[in-house]
C-alpha cells in the first residue's frame, strides 16, 4: 500500500512539474496611450513617453523593438528602435520617414522602405545604427527565408495602351543601387476582365520556404472591395491564383507546418456578409475548402495547430443596406479543419468584442473591446481547455508578442 502511495504522489509531482514547465512566459510590446509598453511576464514597463508610437516589432533575438512614431495625425511616420540592453530609444539615422520596417529573419538587420527607395541598417557597436540604399522603385517587399535578399513589387504605369503588368524581382541585400544585381523574378500579366492587378503586397512565405503568398491589388477603389490571393514558388517558375478577399494582411496565414494557407475569402468592402474562413493546399490540387457556417461571418484567423484554426465570429447582417455601418460582435470560434468540427472558444458579454486571435506556444490570446471604446484589454487562457483570465488593461490594440510562433 505504501508503496502504491509513493508511486502516485510522484506521478502527480511529476505531471505538475511537467505541466509547470510547459508554461512560458509571455513577452510582448504593446502600445497605451499612445506610447510604447513591454510586458515580460507579470512585470509592465512603459518605453517612451511623448509619441505617438504604432507597428512595434521584434529583432530576431528580442534585444531591439522597431517602431514608428509620428503626430496625432499619423499623416507622417518616423523609424525608431528601442534598445532593452541599453534601456533607449534611438533613430538609426535622423528623420527616416517611412511606413513599411521588417526585421530580418537571420539578424538584426532591419529594412525599410521610404518613398520607394528600399534600405537597410548598417551596425554599429553591435546595434542596428546607420543605413545603406538597396533599390529604388520599390513599393512593398518581404525578406527571402535566408536573409540575403528581398522579394519586391514595383507598382505598374498606365500607358496609352493599358495598364503594365505587374512585376517582381529579387534583390540581394548587397545591392547598394546596382541595377546589375537586381534580377527580374516574375512577370504577372494582368487583364481588366479576370486578372486585373497593378501591384503586389503582403508577401509571407510558407513554412518550408517553398512557396510565397501575396495580395494582387488594382486600383484604389476596386481595392478597397477585392483582391486577388496569389501564390508563388520560391524559384519564381509558378504562379497560382487562390481566390478573392479584401486587402486585410492579417486575413492571410500560413500553417505552422504544413503547406496550407488559410484566408477569409469574399469580397465587399463592408464586413456585413461574404466573409468566410478557406483553406487550400499548396500548390492547389483541390478546390478550398470553406469553413463558415451560413448566417455567420468570419473577421480574423489564426492558426491554433496544425489541424485546428481559430477566427472571430459573427452573425451576418443582411439587412443593412445603407446610413452607419453596424458593428459586428465577434466571439472566437475553434474549428478542427480535419473532422469538420466547430466550436465555440470565448463568451463576450455586455457587448464585448473578441478579436485578434494569436497564439503564443500553448497559450492562446485575444483583444477585447466595446463597440464604443478605443481602447481594450487583453486575455489569454492556456490551450482550448484552459481558464481566461485578463492580462493586460486599458491598451490601445492588440500586442506584438516575441516568439510567437
Amino acid at each position: 500500500m505504501a508503496i502504491r502511495i509513493l508511486l502516485l504522489i510522484l506521478f502527480v509531482s511529476f505531471n505538475f512539474l511537467t505541466g509547470a514547465s510547459a508554461e512560458v512566459p509571455l513577452k510582448a510590446a504593446f502600445i497605451r496611450d499612445h506610447q510604447l509598453w513591454m510586458k515580460d511576464g507579470d512585470k509592465e514597463i512603459q518605453l517612451t513617453t511623448g509619441q505617438y508610437v504604432s507597428s512595434p516589432q521584434w529583432s530576431k533575438d528580442g534585444q531591439f523593438i522597431a517602431y514608428l512614431a509620428g503626430d496625432e495625425k499619423g499623416e507622417k511616420t518616423y523609424l525608431y528602435i528601442y534598445d532593452l540592453k541599453k534601456k533607449e530609444s534611438y533613430q538609426p539615422y535622423p528623420l527616416i520617414e517611412t511606413s513599411q520596417i521588417k526585421w530580418s529573419p537571420t539578424s538584426n538587420q532591419l529594412a525599410y522602405n521610404s518613398g520607394g527607395v528600399l534600405s537597410v541598417t548598417k551596425t554599429k557597436n553591435g546595434r542596428p545604427q546607420g543605413f545603406e540604399n538597396v533599390s529604388l522603385g520599390v513599393s512593398d517587399f518581404e525578406w527571402f527565408p535566408e536573409g540575403k535578399a528581398f522579394i519586391v513589387s514595383s507598382q505598374s504605369n498606365l500607358l496609352p495602351t493599358g495598364w503594365e503588368p505587374v512585376r517582381l524581382f529579387k534583390v540581394p541585400v548587397d545591392a547598394n543601387l546596382n541595377t546589375n544585381k537586381i534580377k527580374p523574378f516574375y512577370t504577372i500579366q494582368t487583364n481588366t476582365t479576370d486578372l486585373f492587378a497593378i501591384d503586389a503586397a503582403y508577401f509571407k512565405w510558407s513554412p518550408d520556404g517553398s512557396w510565397v503568398s501575396f495580395l494582387l491589388t488594382p486600383t484604389a477603389s476596386w481595392s478597397n472591395d477585392s483582391n486577388t490571393l496569389s501564390v508563388l514558388s520560391s524559384v519564381g517558375d509558378h504562379l497560382q491564383v487562390i481566390g478573392k478577399m479584401l486587402g486585410n494582411e492579417n486575413w492571410i496565414k500560413w500553417a505552422p507546418t504544413k503547406n496550407q494557407l488559410a484566408f477569409i475569402s469574399g469580397e465587399g468592402r463592408f464586413y456585413v456578409v461574404n466573409k468566410n474562413t478557406a483553406v487550400t493546399d499548396i500548390p492547389t490540387l483541390n478546390k478550398r475548402k470553406e469553413y463558415t457556417p451560413k448566417g455567420y461571418v468570419d473577421l480574423d484567423l489564426e492558426w491554433l495547430s496544425p489541424d485546428e484554426i481559430i477566427v472571430a465570429r459573427a452573425k451576418e447582417n443582411k439587412e443593412w443596406k445603407e446610413g452607419p455601418v453596424p458593428t459586428m460582435f465577434t466571439s472566437l470560434y475553434v474549428i478542427n479543419i480535419k473532422s469538420g468540427e466547430q466550436k465555440q472558444l470565448t463568451f463576450p458579454k455586455n457587448n464585448k468584442i473578441d478579436n485578434t486571435p494569436q497564439v503564443v506556444g500553448s497559450t492562446i490570446t485575444w483583444y477585447r473591446t466595446s463597440e464604443k471604446e478605443n481602447i481594450g484589454d487583453v486575455w489569454v487562457k492556456d490551450k482550448i481547455v484552459g481558464l481566461e483570465h485578463l492580462w493586460l488593461k486599458n491598451v490601445d490594440s492588440a500586442p506584438t508578442f516575441f516568439n510567437k510562433k
